[in-house]
């Protein structure tokens, strides 16, 4: 390429692929200069300005504005701490807009009212201090006070979420249902009667009594085998099968106070919030005993 060649606008938008209007205010803000004018008065570019130009409009494809591609142009800052600053943005952005879509996801599943939408929101824009806050308080609601904090504590931190400080748009949108569960107050009034329920089991048992497993074990254990060997809930091998787990649960305090937690335990917003659990926290998925609850339930009343 001759130092010496020039072109005109309308060159250089056919050597670029930019149009001529856009040239043209490149050449008006001063990102590219012409050299002279020809006679009739028309601006001429130099052979840079080609350069220049293929460089702005990459820089316009990474997204950057006028003021940050003048500073590239003129030097002032290198392609890789512009590279760096952009790649930055991008990520930000990727929150933002992984955000907006666990709040839509969430809209769509959970409910469509604005005041629905703006608790979404809300939620899903928290801190990780507000998270905190949120959920202790609903762990203080349904653990706090207990005889046997230290045993309750442990469960408490088992049943604790914790967001990831780049989390995935579905864990965002578990997170959302699962502070919404967090904050039912009658979901945190079931969970409290079956924690008080096992503290008094526990007291008792402390008092005298042989320890037993609690009623959930007994349940998988007993009432597993008799879903998976399709025993009806109201036969006979059934009433054995009841008549070993009361004997499993004595100190639970009797049919009518087993068939309570039964109900309780069979609520389906219990499992739900093991589900979402597991999704904020990145693990494995729980095993679902939704079935074994059901069949107990049934055979017990």
């Amino acid at each position: 390429m001759n130092g010496d060649t020039t072109y005109s606008i309308g060159e250089l938008a056919r050597r670029t692929g930019l149009t001529v209007k856009t040239v043209r205010f490149y050449s008006d803000r001063g990102i590219v200069s012409p050299t002279g004018r020809n006679p009739a008065g028309h601006r001429r570019y130099g052979a840079d300005a080609v350069a220049r130009l293929e460089l702005v409009r990459g820089l316009r494809e990474l997204g950057l504005g006028l003021p940050a591609i003048r500073r590239v142009v003129e030097r002032e800052l290198s392609p890789a701490e512009v590279a760096a600053a952009q790649a930055e943005a991008i990520d930000l952005q990727i929150r933002v807009l992984r955000l907006r879509r666990a709040v839509l996801g969430a809209v769509a599943r959970l409910g469509s009212t604005p005041e629905e939408l703006t608790l979404v929101h809300r939620l899903a824009r928290l801190t990780e201090d507000e998270r905190a806050r949120l959920i202790g308080e609903f762990l203080a609601g349904v653990f706090g006070g207990l005889a046997d904090g230290s045993r309750f504590a442990a469960v408490a931190r088992s049943l604790t979420p914790e967001l990831p400080e780049e989390p995935s748009a579905q864990q965002v949108e578990a997170w959302v249902e699962l502070a919404r569960l967090a904050g039912d107050v009658g979901f945190r009034e079931l969970l409290r009667g079956l924690v008080e329920a096992e503290a008094a089991e526990a007291e008792r048992l402390g008092m005298g009594g042989l320890p037993r497993p609690g009623l959930a074990v007994a349940v998988r254990e007993l009432a597993g085998p008799a879903v998976a060997a399709g025993v009806a809930p109201g036969s006979v091998e059934a009433a054995a099968v009841v008549a070993a787990l009361m004997e499993r649960c004595a100190e639970a305090g009797g049919v009518e106070a087993v068939r309570t937690r039964l109900v309780a335990m069979a609520d389906p917003r219990r499992e739900r919030y093991l589900e979402l659990l597991a999704v904020v926290n990145g693990w494995s998925a729980p095993e679902s005993r939704a079935v074994e609850v059901d069949w107990a339930l049934r055979a017990v009343a």
